[in-house]
């Protein structure tokens, strides 16, 4: 075991990955850790299991910077499907009612993504890593639980709908962190008064990072020393990004 005052030798940086689906953040975390032979590594913002996208790991020195990289704003392009509530606010969960879906113009969709633009107050959806009482929620959740919870300050700087094949939207959203996009979905759904759920998700951007740089969980599976060199973004050049 390395002792506190031993000077870490290991490697050091930020490493973008583009999850797969059906995988949790920290089995990425899992694996790259397996890949770096290091277990000084962390993420940068819970992707749920569903979501494919830019996952960042700090790694090494890197991790004094987590909360930092964490505070900026995110890019995620998704799709609504409307007219089925689910316990999760996603397709994962459990359908809990199903209602009609209108024949909807552009003006009345666009005036329910307008509902959520700017600074508001979310509820975060009772699946979720926020704890109450030490006790994550999502593990309430599972018990068949629902508590109390307050409303979060977040915010929508900017959207674009990019497809609409009713019951399905395609979007994009830049917003801040802590944003559930799970709860955007349901939120419009329910604006438009027939419910939906987050079908698809996929992180692009998260500050000035994007998926340009990303290796895949295959590359982490099986990595090379010289691709994972390549990809790892040093302290120094973080700084330079970020103006520092």
């Amino acid at each position: 075991m390395r002792r506190k005052n031993e000077e870490y030798t290991g490697p050091s940086g930020v490493l973008l990955v583009d999850k797969a689906p059906d995988m949790t953040s920290h089995d990425v975390v899992a694996i790259a850790r397996r890949a770096l032979n290091t277990k000084k590594i962390g993420h940068c913002g819970t992707l749920d299991p569903m979501a494919t996208g830019l996952l960042m790991l700090v790694i090494g020195k890197a991790t004094k910077i987590q909360d930092l990289l964490m505070s900026e704003d995110k890019v995620y392009e998704g799709t609504l499907t409307l007219g089925e509530r689910t316990s999760t606010q996603d397709r994962q969960g459990e359908v809990l009612e199903t209602r009609e879906v209108g024949d909807y113009s552009e003006e009345e969709i666009k005036g329910a993504f307008d509902a959520f633009k700017g600074e508001y107050e979310q509820l975060p959806p009772m699946v979720s890593a926020i704890k109450m009482g030490g006790v994550p929620l999502y593990k309430m959740a599972r018990k068949g639980q629902e508590v109390e919870r307050k409303l979060r300050p977040v915010r929508v700087t900017g959207y674009q709908i990019s497809r609409t094949e009713l019951p399905e939207i395609d979007f994009r959203v830049e917003c801040s962190k802590g944003f559930y996009v799970r709860t955007y979905a349901n939120d419009i759904g329910e604006k438009l008064g027939c419910g939906g759920h987050l079908s698809a998700l996929r992180r692009t951007n998260s500050g000035k990072f994007t998926l340009e740089r990303a290796v895949t969980v295959a590359q982490l599976k099986e990595p090379d020393p010289v691709v994972l060199a390549t990809a790892m973004i040093s302290l120094a050049e973080i700084s330079l990004m970020r103006g520092a």
